[in-house]
């Protein structure tokens, strides 16, 4: 079980604080079918979502359609099509905008961290979570992405805190294999987008259901 001494806490983005696969979905799928392109479901694109943005729409695309030039030009469509629409039906999950609350309350100091772009990451969350997360790291082309370590641990030295002074919330294997290779105590979450069994197998330290099941874990 997680020690009573955390300090510190690291968010992923997607499937873990917002619901955003809908409009993520819609808007690639926008993209797609104006290109004569056949759409995917929400159930694909859960195990689509997580890599970022760029690897997102390649992974979409079929193998002829992923030369740089074509593939530049349908993601520039994508991009600005998303950022149009990232919040129409993007929500916070249930109890989350409370369980942030309540960590602040108790000093615990609070990062984001995705495979997003960092334009994105920034906006949604400073519309959805404003003045509850002191750092957001979005993917760019200078760090490797999740699950490299390498930003978790540019956090962890940002805070002035040992690695193990953090626990780190996702939904995906990705999440739990960052975490762990960053010497962070790894929770898995399973209201977003993968499976238990995901979560167990990539050896997720602790599995919670519910956003309220946080508090108790670190009490």
């Amino acid at each position: 079980m997680p020690s009573p001494t955390f300090k510190a806490a690291i968010f992923d983005l997607d499937g873990t604080l917002l619901d955003t696969l809908e409009d993520l979905s819609d808007s690639l799928n926008a993209t797609l079918t104006a290109q004569g392109l056949p759409p995917y479901t929400y159930d694909d694109y859960r195990l689509m979502i997580g890599h970022g943005l760029q690897a997102l729409v390649r992974q979409a695309l079929p193998e002829d359609w992923r030369t740089e030039e074509r593939f530049q030009t349908i993601f520039n469509v994508f991009i600005q099509l998303y950022r149009a629409n990232q919040r129409r039906r993007t929500r916070p999950y249930p109890e989350v905008p409370k369980l942030l609350t309540a960590l602040r309350m108790v000093n615990l100091r609070l990062a984001v961290l995705s495979n997003k772009n960092q334009t994105n990451v920034t906006e949604l969350v400073n519309f959805f979570f404003p003045n509850l997360f002191e750092a957001t790291r979005g993917l760019c082309s200078s760090v490797p992405a999740k699950p490299n370590p390498t930003a978790a641990l540019a956090l962890a030295r940002d805070f002035d805190l040992p690695p193990k002074a953090f626990f780190y919330l996702g939904d995906s294997g990705l999440d739990i294999r960052t975490a762990r290779a960053a010497g962070m105590h790894a929770i898995g979450v399973t209201w977003g987008y993968r499976t238990r069994a995901e979560l167990v197998a990539e050896g997720a330290e602790d599995i919670i259901n519910s956003p309220d099941e946080v508090l108790r874990l670190i009490s």
